[in-house]
């Protein structure tokens, strides 16, 4: 589990000093302005905020009186879109990677083949915990993390920008190591068992998939993200 601060004050002040936070929790039903002043610092500093019920926080906070309010911290800070699009040629876009052992995996395979950023939706995602840096063997130095509210929105900004975006889906119409890819490059994976949801998809410009021989019909995201990735670099090498 990621660091937390729990209670009114406590995390009002994590957010007044603008600290790296995942997501605030607010039991439901709580209210005042203090409630309120929290509420409304998180959509100015762009922290996800949810309602659970009280009991959900009781668990979470591991017996530490929590006043109804949790925050979350990252590992590491997030950064802005307009940060890595500067003379990028690969990002990588997840869609729904919930598991953090699958993100933080993706984060090193990302680096190890060149990409220049990873970008992760606010909700139906893993936060950056120490479980993900763990797992991402010391890429999360290295690799910035984008965090967007809507990952659709983010694929057409990206086209603006004269991305090629590419989408791993199992029914895709063209073979991995078949495919061409054009720079700058974004390559867009789905959650577990998932996959990429129908809305991503219409925004892709090609949809690709990996041929399985076996009866099981689709890989764990991370190994998916290394083989379509390692493809990427290695044609792209060759292109130079």
């Amino acid at each position: 589990m990621s660091r937390f601060s729990v209670g009114v004050n406590p995390v009002r002040e994590a957010l007044r000093a603008n600290r790296p936070l995942d997501k605030v929790l607010i039991a439901k039903g709580a209210s005042g302005l203090r409630i309120q002043e929290i509420v409304d610092l998180c959509r100015e500093r762009n922290v996800p905020v949810r309602f659970e019920s009280r009991d959900a926080l009781d668990r979470m906070s591991k017996g530490v009186p929590h006043q109804g309010v949790i925050a979350f911290g990252a590992a590491h800070d997030y950064v802005e879109l307009d940060d890595v699009l500067e003379g990028a040629k690969l990002l990588v876009i997840l869609d729904g990677v919930e598991d953090p052992h699958n993100l933080g995996a993706i984060i090193r395979t990302a680096h190890a083949a060149g990409a220049n950023a990873v970008i992760v939706p606010e909700r139906r995602a893993a936060p950056l915990t120490e479980t993900v840096e763990k797992a991402a063997a010391g890429a999360l130095e290295y690799l910035p993390i984008v965090r967007v509210t809507n990952v659709s929105q983010t694929i057409e900004r990206l086209k603006q920008q004269n991305f090629w975006i590419y989408g791993l889906e199992e029914r895709g119409t063209a073979v991995y190591d078949q495919v061409e890819f054009s720079l700058p490059t974004a390559i867009v994976l789905g959650g577990e068992g998932k996959g990429l949801h129908q809305a991503v998809q219409k925004h892709c410009d090609l949809l690709v998939r990996i041929p399985m021989a076996g009866a099981v019909s689709s890989l764990n995201v991370s190994v998916a993200a290394g083989i379509i990735l390692f493809e990427w670099r290695r044609r792209s090498n060759r292109s130079q």
